[in-house]
């Protein structure tokens, strides 16, 4: 069975294929990650007035400049290269079963994986606000697959899925009843990958999932944790939307209310600065004055910048005190987990946040540490809380909800 998977962000459209066995010819949870035969990133913001397309296939790579005003264009080019050329693994592009995407915002409408039909079109447009630079993303890839390979099923993996499980007590908002049956309560984000982490964390510690309690921290540019009991999400920093909880590359993360009625009385701004700030000019680049790359902070540190120390220490401040959220709602740790690009690749990162847990007995194994670890179990062997970093897999999460998913008759 051959899978499409694309995963679309707000200025970026990444995409594989994997080549599997049918189902019933083998369980796609029991075997080890397969590697896509073929794979590509559109980067729709590398230049002014263009995007970059490369693709990886056959031990080949190659790069293509694309006109970034029309996207579909550029998906289509993409696609292409699946049947065409150096890069070319299939002989036709109807040799595709099926197509999975990554969907930011679900909403109150789906707690799994979902078939898209135009009913789920519809809503994955309608939750365009609460999702605005990735539900219209998303939106184009649908619409382009449409058009490309007709009615080949398409499949819609819900970032909001696996928080649906989190109770009301955890998801509601202090806020008038009113409010809540609107549909204003909290949704969490980054589901796909924090599922996968916890199932990684299951099998490297030949454990079952129904036993631990786990915190993960998906932390790249945007960031939340997950408090994951029986395997099942109870808790997790963002809400409503994206901009709750952590401090982020360029998000605030969790800030008083308060101070955004201030701004807009007392300083005219209107909500779509606030917007633009919240989201686009805070967290680390805002308080750094710098850039959203954790990499540039820490040199600039290095260099004696005070504003970068300030914010490198903010970032940690707030991800501890949001691990003590997550525990507060597990009432205990037996995994502390850490994916995605900060997590996975900044070594300052997890031993900052870690040092400030060594009261419950949790020991990080600092030359463990150092070294660049994936999939592995960095605590020191006393450790009373086991310490991993995982390699998330969001593309081979998606690809299995399309593999073990039963089409509509």
């Amino acid at each position: 069975m051959k899978i499409l998977v694309l995963n679309a962000g707000s200025s970026s459209q990444k995409s594989c294929l994997y080549d599997l066995l049918d189902p019933g010819e083998v369980n796609t949870l029991d075997m080890d990650l397969p590697q896509p035969i073929w794979e590509a990133m559109i980067d729709w913001t590398a230049q002014e007035g263009q995007g970059l397309l490369r693709v990886e296939a056959n031990g080949i790579k190659q790069t293509i400049q694309l006109p970034n005003s029309d996207r579909l264009a550029g998906i289509t080019t993409m696609l292409n290269t699946l049947q065409t050329g150096d890069t070319q693994v299939v002989e036709t592009l109807q040799e595709i079963d099926r197509v999975g995407h990554r969907v930011v915002h679900g909403g109150s409408y789906y707690s799994e994986a979902t078939q898209i039909t135009p009913a789920v079109k519809a809503v994955i447009k309608q939750l365009i606000p609460l999702a605005p630079t990735h539900n219209p993303a998303h939106l184009e890839g649908i619409e382009a697959i449409e058009k490309i390979l007709g009615t080949v099923p398409q499949i819609a993996v819900f970032d909001t899925a696996f928080h649906t499980t989190i109770p009301p007590a955890a998801a509601f908002y202090p806020i008038p009843q009113a409010w809540t049956d609107m549909g204003i309560y909290r949704y969490g984000f980054h589901g796909t990958s924090h599922k996968f982490c916890a199932q990684q964390t299951a099998k490297i510690l030949h454990q079952s999932l129904a036993n631990l309690k786990i915190i993960t921290c998906h932390i790249g540019n945007g960031a939340s944790l997950t408090a994951i009991k029986n395997g099942l999400s109870i808790d997790t920093t963002m809400g409503f939307t994206p901009l709750e909880g952590l401090m982020m590359g360029s998000r605030s993360g969790s800030i008083d209310p308060a101070i955004l009625i201030y701004l807009m009385q007392e300083k005219g701004f209107t909500a779509e600065q606030l917007n633009h700030l919240l989201n686009k000019e805070s967290g680390l680049k805002g308080v750094s004055g710098l850039s959203t790359d954790l990499r540039v902070i820490l040199q600039a540190i290095k260099n004696g910048n005070e504003q970068a120390e300030r914010a490198l220490e903010m970032y940690i401040h707030r991800f501890r005190a949001c691990v003590g959220q997550m525990l507060a709602s597990l009432g205990g740790l037996d995994v502390l987990v850490f994916t995605a690009g900060v997590g996975e690749n900044s070594a300052i990162v997890r031993e900052k946040v870690c040092a400030g847990f060594t009261f419950l007995g949790l020991k990080l194994d600092l030359e463990k540490n150092a070294q660049s670890p994936l999939n592995e179990d960095i605590a020191t062997p006393d450790s009373t809380i086991r310490i991993l970093v995982i390699h998330t897999e969001e593309d081979w999460a998606i690809a299995q909800e399309c593999w073990q998913f039963n089409l509509a008759e």
